[in-house]
């Protein structure tokens, strides 16, 4: 059996120095989360490709071992992607490098000091997390992507449809390696902490290093960390900086958001398989459109924008 991953090798328009920090003004809220997912990426992608090379040669099935190498090197993809995004906003607001850089740093910390079957765990809880959130945006894609910058715009329509599609890979790994749902389940409470610790780093940053005028301000929209007093303070502004109208899921059914939410809960479950997940349709359209257009993945909207 020869796995369904596909690595594609998307060249993105990031050599302009005009890529701007609030690439959708619609819907800066959520502008900033996929700014934050930019820089993110690096770090973790980096923290995945290591682990997984670690694991690879522990791993006794041989689809399961091809399957893994496939998800590494989409992986290793979506890492140069976002760099490529990233030093982009470098040029503009040289200060955004030290915040790569803590990033990093902090994901390469735990590649130094935490057991393999740890570091499995952390990336299978996170990755679970991925086809019930990105499902939402995708379904709404016309709103949330469309109106932006289309440079931006198309890499994380890229990013998040092949998420969905390797979105099992990450707990097969794991299982593979070390079969314990009682120790991932375990995990989730330190992979919190550390996502508190990025998002304090990112939040920071932005608003150190971007000024006001350039949308520096809208990096209050993200909680600066997990912790409620964050989220309250992100609430309070959004509503001194954005209209109702301009929040992420502003037009969104709410069973949607509930699905969503009840899609958050039970990938952490013991019984959860990313496999069994409903699949957003757009993600059918943009894997379609790839295939007859592959220079259509990173201009969206542009290229290709006719065919179904």
């Amino acid at each position: 059996m020869t796995t369904d991953i596909q690595v594609r090798r998307v060249r993105f328009d990031f050599a302009g120095s005009d890529i701007p920090f609030n690439w959708q003004p619609e819907r800066p809220a959520f502008a900033m989360q996929c700014n934050v997912i930019t820089f993110f990426a690096p770090g973790f992608e980096k923290f995945i490709v290591e682990a997984t090379r670690e694991a690879i040669p522990l791993i006794r099935d041989p689809e399961i071992a091809e399957e893994a190498n496939a998800y590494l090197r989409q992986e290793a993809q979506h890492s140069a992607a976002h760099l490529s995004h990233y030093r982009a906003l470098v040029r503009r607001w040289p200060g955004l490098q030290e915040t790569m850089d803590e990033v990093v740093a902090s994901f390469d910390r735990l590649t130094a000091t935490k057991p393999l079957a740890w570091r499995l765990g952390y990336v299978a809880a996170v990755e679970a997390t991925f086809t019930p959130y990105f499902k939402v945006f995708l379904d709404h894609e016309d709103k949330l992507f469309a109106p932006g910058d289309e440079r931006v715009a198309s890499l994380f329509l890229w990013h998040f449809v092949e998420e969905i599609e390797h979105r099992s890979s990450a707990l097969k790994v794991y299982d593979a390696v070390h079969d314990s749902y009682p120790y991932r389940l375990k995990t989730v409470a330190g992979v919190a902490r550390h996502i508190d610790e990025i998002l304090q780093i990112i939040t920071r940053g932005f608003r150190e290093h971007v000024p006001a005028a350039d949308g520096g301000s809208y990096g209050r929209l993200i909680p600066d960390g997990l912790s409620p007093k964050a989220f309250y303070a992100s609430l309070r502004a959004a509503r001194e900086l954005t209209d109702p109208g301009q929040a992420t899921y502003a037009g969104v059914p709410k069973r949607e958001l509930a699905a969503m939410l009840t899609g958050l809960v039970r990938s952490q479950g013991p019984g959860h398989d990313p496999a069994r997940e409903r699949i957003p349709t757009f993600a059918g359209r943009w894997f379609h459109r790839y295939a007859e257009e592959p220079k259509s993945a990173a201009h969206w909207y542009s290229i290709g924008a006719t065919q179904p």
